[in-house]
């Protein structure tokens, strides 16, 4: 949490994250073009935000790309803000909605989230419908060897389609897999109008991968959601979610306690 705070201490450090979160997935040239900074402030820069996991990165091909990650924040947000008085909860609950704010480029996002457990645990709670149903609420029902089916099961509804599918699986390192398919059913159940399943429903299907790599006693757990289209409502819906849902995972594994229900209104 220190390092979070005193990441974000430093002006130029703010400018990356606002740079990142007005155009999400950028190199280091482009991001020292933007903010006509020397490239060398910005590595400079951008180590330090790694280092408290605000920014994480990603290699297509050759280049090194840069994404806000808003997972510390939200952890911050969800598991410590009784401890700060409201001016400052209220600052971090902003600081939280500006990381979780829309991006106008690269349909895509990355998470970083560092927990302390092991890649077998992890791979556990991320397979399992006994860990699953806890912090995230779905059951998987599939085999998990690449190219099964799976079905996904949350409140009774189950969801299943010929194009829902595990797309990679090497255990304890990697699994991938098609999002779930929006259907009336699900609509219903989720409080999603006519209209807005319409427009979920034309979208191409988006796919999401987990990358699993041990760190001393931690676990390094990297989220990649893509495949959607510029101005994808599925986008805005799943970026919302995918903070909570690993600062849950987090909690889950490290505490054996999913985290408390979010009061209501």
């Amino acid at each position: 949490m220190d390092e979070v705070f005193k990441a974000l201490a430093d002006p130029s450090r703010r400018r990356l994250l606002d740079s990142l979160n007005a155009r999400n997935g950028q190199s280091l040239r482009e991001l020292g073009a933007g903010l006509d900074m020397s490239r060398q402030s910005v590595s400079k820069h951008l180590a330090v935000l790694e280092s408290a996991n605000l920014v994480t990165t990603v290699w297509r091909g050759r280049e090194k790309l840069h994404y806000l990650n808003a997972v510390p924040i939200n952890a911050i947000a969800e598991r410590w803000i009784s401890q700060y008085d409201r001016a400052r909860a209220s600052a971090l609950a902003d600081l939280k909605n500006a990381l979780e704010g829309d991006t106008v480029a690269n349909p895509e996002f990355v998470y970083t989230t560092y927990i302390n457990t092991t890649p077998e645990r992890l791979w556990q709670a991320l397979t399992d419908p006994a860990f699953t149903r806890r912090y995230w609420g779905p059951a998987f029902e599939t085999d998990w060897a690449a190219g099964s089916p799976m079905v996904w099961e949350e409140s009774g509804v189950r969801t299943a389609d010929p194009q829902q599918v595990v797309l990679e699986s090497d255990p304890y390192r990697r699994l991938a897999y098609t999002w779930h398919t929006f259907t009336p059913q699900w609509a219903e159940s989720a409080g999603v109008g006519e209209e807005t399943l319409a427009t979920l429903a034309a979208e191409p299907r988006s796919k999401v991968t987990f990358e699993i790599e041990p760190r001393g006693h931690m676990v390094k757990l990297t989220v990649i959601h893509d495949g959607f289209e510029p101005g994808s409502i599925a986008l805005e819906m799943v970026r919302e979610g995918w903070p909570h849902l690993l600062s849950g995972l987090k909690t889950l594994l490290e505490t054996g306690e999913p985290l408390p229900a979010e009061p209501a209104g």
